[in-house]
């Protein structure tokens, strides 16, 4: 079968932690793909559609973890049609031994209490055909337009913070909270050494290492800027 050719018409936004799966790469094949780090969501496919990625052994670790609420909390409030597409065969038959009625029940509750589509794809080429057709429906046939901008809804200044500081790479909401909770503000973790960073459960020496690089290394213009 011959492959169909790229059609430059459809963009993708990818988020950079995405980047070393086959998804993006058959994507690229397929759009025009942009990688960025995306505060919310793994694909933004027009200015109202984003998706979030889920391989069978990370939507489990993220219901246990509790990532998995919050992150579609921050999807919904932030995008009109909020996706979750979770990939694989081994939900149900996994080596984590969580009960089975504990994982339809996460599922009944996003489909239901979240009102969020559920997408099931068996490999990384369903998953990225399927991103490929929604993008290319909302863009080409309804003439929808692409944004990474999203408009965030704050209710509080403690969310504001939490928007702030998981602006950090790597750093989830949760972790964020983790964060906040711990220093008590944004500006003491800006200005934590290695050692007090590592005191945060979850925060090792590689990623205090790099916060605390990112906050005080200094600022060297860029050679594109004037």
């Amino acid at each position: 079968m011959q492959e169909a050719l790229k059609n430059d018409n459809v963009v993708i936004y990818a988020d950079t932690r995405e980047s070393e799966s086959k998804v993006v790469a058959i994507l690229k094949n397929r759009c025009v793909v942009r990688e960025a780090q995306l505060v919310i969501g793994d694909y933004v496919l027009s200015k109202h559609i984003a998706a979030e990625r889920k391989v069978c052994d990370d939507f489990l670790q993220s219901i246990v973890d509790g990532r998995l609420f919050a992150q579609l909390s921050e999807l919904k409030n932030s995008f009109r049609v909020p996706l979750l597409i979770i990939e694989g065969e081994t939900l149900f038959n996994n080596e984590r031994k969580i009960h089975p009625n504990a994982i339809r029940g996460a599922v009944a509750s996003i489909a239901t209490e979240f009102a969020i589509p559920i997408i099931w794809t068996k490999t990384q080429l369903e998953t990225a055909e399927m991103l490929y057709i929604i993008a290319k429906r909302e863009q080409v046939t309804r003439k929808k337009g692409i944004a990474i901008r999203t408009k965030r809804r704050f209710k509080s200044v403690n969310q504001m913070q939490e928007f702030l500081v998981s602006g950090i790479p790597k750093i989830s909401t949760q972790m964020a909270k983790k964060l906040l909770k711990h220093f008590g503000s944004p500006e003491r973790i800006f200005t934590a050494s290695e050692s007090e960073l590592k005191k945060v459960e979850g925060i090792g020496d590689k990623m205090a290492k790099k916060i605390h690089l990112l906050m005080t290394k200094k600022y060297e213009k860029s050679i594109l800027e004037d």
